[in-house]
């Protein structure tokens, strides 16, 4: 199984140089990939989501450029926040600056006051989460024209492209049911919350039969799971997601400590066993 571990961007006060540190940690421990969240403005005095949040796509710029293997994971970014092509150029450009290391976790929000206060429609997210996944996979094709319900272009491109053909992989992100046919439809993996092995052995049986009625399978897909646990309770967890054919785990660790490396050694070692 393979296994990643999510960055120190909310929470806690931490400097450049501590998001620097962790992110090179996770690389020299062997893990195989780093991740962000995403919210941009929240409700004062917030603390779920906490208050306190760094930018993601800056913070994992800031992670790409002290490291030179680690994968680089967005877990998720919510589409409907952004214009599709300022989001395909964004993960595009990160994707071509760090080697090809991007995976791009995309999802379509649930926090109605964050939607208004960015001027996003909200009873509109899915259809536009649809479509800025479809605006993004069009451009790192290198396509020049797009005609959608909400973006239409013609004789525009997106250059430079991502490293990797067609661009990164997309991980679509979401538990309900509308989550999980999109990851089905459109998505290389779905990227859950949900790591409690009976909850999500439901979701799962709901994921195989939405990837049926598309004509596809889990071979060749991913499912990856995001547990906020300390490594022993990611250890003991392991078992039970491999039995239920989960290929990778996201820890997010439920605080962040100057500690971090041998947590993340400690991780590392789960993923060899």
């Amino acid at each position: 199984m393979r296994v990643g571990v999510h960055l120190p961007q909310f929470r806690e006060a931490v400097s450049g140089a501590q998001v620097a540190d962790a992110a090179r940690a996770a690389e020299a421990a062997g893990l195989h990939d780093v991740w962000v969240s995403d919210h941009l403005i929240l409700p004062t005095g917030s603390t779920r989501p906490p208050e306190r949040f760094h930018d993601p796509l800056t913070v994992l710029t800031w992670a790409a450029a002290c490291t030179s293997r680690v994968g680089l994971g967005t877990s998720v970014l919510v589409a409907p926040y952004r214009a599709p092509a300022a989001l395909a150029r964004s993960l595009a450009t990160l994707d071509a600056l760090s080697g090809g290391r991007v995976i791009a976790g995309v999802g379509s929000g649930w926090m109605e006051a964050e939607f208004a206060a960015l001027g996003a429609r909200f009873r509109q997210r899915g259809a536009r989460t649809d479509e800025a996944i479809a605006v993004c996979r069009a451009l790192w094709r290198g396509e020049d024209r797009f005609a959608g319900r909400f973006t239409r272009f013609e004789g525009m491109g997106l250059q430079p492209g991502p490293a990797r053909p067609g661009g990164p992989p997309v991980w679509v992100g979401g538990n309900t049911d509308a989550g999980i046919a999109r990851a089905a439809r459109v998505g290389d993996a779905w990227h859950t919350t949900l790591s409690d092995p009976d909850r999500l052995r439901e979701r799962l049986a709901a994921l195989d039969a939405a990837l049926d009625r598309e004509g596809r399978s889990r071979d060749g897909f991913t499912v990856s799971v995001r547990a906020r646990v300390d490594p022993a309770a990611a250890a003991a967890l392991v078992p039970a997601l491999r039995e239920l054919g989960v290929d990778h785990l996201l820890v997010d660790l439920p605080r962040f400590e100057q500690r971090f490396a041998e947590q993340a050694a400690e991780l590392a070692a789960i993923a060899a066993a």
